[in-house]
């Protein structure tokens, strides 16, 4: 199985041995440069990663002879271990993706690589999307200071990082009102991942817009249980109902999602909402 086969195959589904196919090639810097890149983007998913991985990840990260492209995408694909290390930590019986001194090494290694302005610009805004995923006091700063410049690419940097870290509500529902789809997309995940109540006006209608395009509408759709989720069960109800699966499945899912919220902070003894 090649890596262009494995990518079109559920992670759940790899065979064995994926894990030394894709670390093969992307310590290999004779293979195509288009197969590296798809190695390095599929080296994060929770099926395959481990200590080699990553540190094969950070030395493409590391290496100013790599491409931006390759090394903003390595940066990118740390994330995931980076979260569930912070989420899950180091005590849990099952072995954690990661070791401590790996996700202490790429903290270190990312904070480092961000502060220098020597790295290019797309690679530093990754290192930035990435490392948020297990927050740090640094984080706040960093976010504040790339949202308020005049570069618009950033501002996007800076909006996608406020999914993971809070106390933004402002510049979240400005982002909102962007005419960058692509900081507008990001604001929405952001409004939904924190619960801000008064973007609940400008999510709500993008649901219920006849027009929507299905990214933003799944976003919104995922917002909006946690934004408002006592009048979310309402809004969603004929999208449950939708012939495309997917969406369906994500109005399904988030009712649910509202009406545990909704219970949570109203239980008023009835199981019933």
């Amino acid at each position: 199985m090649n890596l262009t086969v494995l990518k079109d195959v559920p992670p759940w589904e790899w065979p064995s041995g994926a894990d030394r196919m894709i670390l093969e090639i992307l310590t290999n810097e004779g293979a195509d440069s288009s197969n590296r890149l798809l190695a390095a983007d599929l080296a994060g998913d929770f099926s395959v990663v481990n200590d080699e991985l990553i540190q094969a990840l950070l030395s493409i990260l590391q290496n100013e002879e790599e491409s931006e492209e390759l090394r903003g995408t390595a940066a990118i694909s740390l994330g995931p271990a980076l979260e569930s290390a912070d989420t899950d930590g180091f005590d849990d019986p099952e072995d954690p993706p990661i070791t401590e001194a790996t996700f202490l090494r790429v903290q270190e290694s990312l904070l480092r690589l961000y502060r220098d302005t020597a790295v290019p610009v797309s690679v530093r805004r990754k290192v930035l999307e990435a490392s948020v995923r297990a927050p740090q006091e640094w984080h706040h700063e960093a976010v504040r200071k790339a949202y308020a410049g005049d570069e618009e690419e950033w501002k996007l940097t800076a909006v996608t990082a406020m999914y993971c870290i809070g106390g933004f509500d402002d510049q979240i529902l400005e982002a909102l009102e962007s005419d960058n789809r692509s900081i507008q997309y990001q604001a929405i995940c952001a409004a939904g991942s924190w619960g801000v109540e008064e973007a609940w006006p400008h999510v709500s209608e993008i649901i219920s817009a006849p027009a929507t395009e299905k990214q933003f509408l799944l976003a919104a759709i995922d917002a909006v249980a946690s934004i408002n989720p006592e009048e979310a069960g309402v809004l969603l109800t004929d999208l449950a109902d939708s012939r495309d699966e997917e969406i369906a499945e994500a109005a399904f899912e988030a009712i649910a999602m509202a009406e545990i919220l909704y219970n949570a902070e109203f239980d008023d003894g009835d199981d019933e909402w």
